[in-house]
This record gives C-alpha cells, structure tokens and sequence, in this order.
C-alpha cells in the first residue's frame, strides 16, 4: 500500500469509530449514564482491527495474529467490565466528572458526554489501536522472531490480566472481605494487575506490527496506553477512589509496586 492509501485506511477508521461513539453518545443521553463506555472501548478497537481486514494488503498471517490476539483480548475485556457496570451501575469517576462541568461550566449532561467522553474516547481508541491498523498494510516480510515475542507477550498479557480481574472478582464476592485491601495472588506484587497487562497486550502487539517497517510508526499506541494507566486517567484516580473506601490501602501502597510486579517491599517507604 502507498502512503497515501495507509492515511486514507487510517483516516476512515478514525471516521467510523467517531461514527460508533456519536451513535453510543445518543444511547448514554437515554440511560443518563456514560459508564458503560468503559466495556465499549476495546470493543471499539476490536472494530478498527476488523475494519482494517479487508482493506489491508499486509500479509494474511500477520493480520490474522494481530486480528486474532485483539479479539481474545477484547472480548474478554469487554465483557468482565460490561458485567461489571450491569452489576454496579453508574462509575464515580464519571459521575464526578459530569457533576465537575456542571457546576464549574454549566455545561448540560448532553455536552459533557460528547466532549469528555465519546469523542475523546473515539481519537483514543483509534490511536491506542494504530498497531493493529497500521500492522496489517506490509505484505513483507512474513512472521518471524520479533512477532512470536510480540505473540508471547500479548497472551501473556491476557492471562496477567484475566487472572488479575478474576481474583479480584472473587474477593469482591465474598462479604467478609468488604472495606478491606486485596493484597494476595498477583495482588501482592502489583496494585495494578489489570493495567500491566492491558499494557503487555498492545506492546507486544506492537511487536508483532514493528517488524513491518510501516509499523514501527505505530509506536504512538502503546506509549500512549502507558502513560494513560500510569500517569493520566488510570492509577491516579483509580487510587484516588479507592483510598476513600479502604483505610488499610495507604499501607498497601507503601509496600507494593503500583505498575510492574515486584516483591513486596520489606522496607516499606514511610
């Protein structure tokens, strides 16, 4: 594919998933509630990755690993927080925000919606998921050993993150436990199981698109989902909410890594 036919495939992922999210915005108008964005978002990049299919001339391997792996990962995702949000309706942070426009701006629920949550979510998705998009335009070369790493990595990251999210949901499910810290299984080594391994998913995605010259330019995507989880709108607030509810976690943290799994210190920083 030129240049000009890879701007022009990028281009109209970008319309369609601004498309999806302006059609989901008029189901959250309905519901007064955006959380459900949350389960939608990598089914949004999911979308892109199918999208790109057929209109790509990379190499029919290449697409259907990185198809593949997206789906795995989607879908599993997808579902655990669309149960998620069935079972506890309304997100705080979504709340907040909303409620933070009304008052500071006046803005209504129809204008926060649009412009903090479906359309910033629609640029997001389409970047966070360029290795998808953009890994399936090479014809050449075929797989090789950078793609399996990539491969490994990725299914790694599923797994992290599936076991992460299913340890969490049984320790949620037992009364016994409510206001107290989940601080055992790949909890103990991380505060964030879910996100290291969100963030394994799309580097090693990347990988697998890197090994394509044209690929290694979708670089953009896993930097961004890092520092999103790490810096931006991920342990930040998530931590935020949490040290509200739970007065044993501010011991939790000066004791465990927040990102990268480590042993527990045992020095914990003061």
């Amino acid at each position: 594919m030129t240049l000009i036919d890879i701007l022009l495939l990028l281009g109209l992922n970008l319309a369609l998933i601004v498309a999806v999210m302006l059609g989901l915005w008029r189901v959250a108008l309905k519901l007064k509630d955006v959380s459900f964005i949350d389960a939608v978002w990598p089914l949004g990049m999911l979308l892109l990755a199918v999208a790109t299919l057929p209109r790509a001339d990379g190499d029919p391997a290449r697409k259907a690993l990185l198809v593949g792996l997206c789906a795995v990962w989607a879908l599993r995702l997808g579902l655990h927080l669309f149960r998620r949000w069935r079972a506890s309706g309304a997100d705080g942070r979504y709340v907040q925000i909303v409620e933070d426009q009304e008052r500071n701006k006046g803005w209504s629920f129809a204008k926060t919606a649009l412009l903090f949550v479906f359309l910033p979510q629609a640029v997001l998705a389409w970047l966070t998921s360029l290795p998808v998009q953009m890994g399936q335009v090479a014809a050449q070369p075929g797989l090789g050993v950078i793609a399996g790493l990539g491969a490994v990595l990725a299914v790694v990251g599923i797994v992290f993150e599936s076991v992460g999210d299913a340890q969490l949901a049984a320790f949620k499910r037992d009364p016994a436990n409510k206001g107290k810290v989940l601080d055992t299984g790949l909890w103990r080594y991380t505060r964030h199981p879910n996100y290291f391994g969100d963030a394994c998913v799309w580097w090693g995605l990347w990988l697998i698109a890197a090994e394509t010259g044209v690929g290694l330019w979708s670089i953009a995507g896993p930097i961004f989902l890092t520092f999103t989880l790490t810096r931006w709108s991920g342990i930040g607030i998530t931590e935020k909410a949490i040290n509200r509810s739970r007065p044993g976690y501010a011991d939790y943290v000066k004791r465990t890594s927040a990102f990268v799994p480590w042993p527990p210190s045992r020095h914990p920083r003061a």
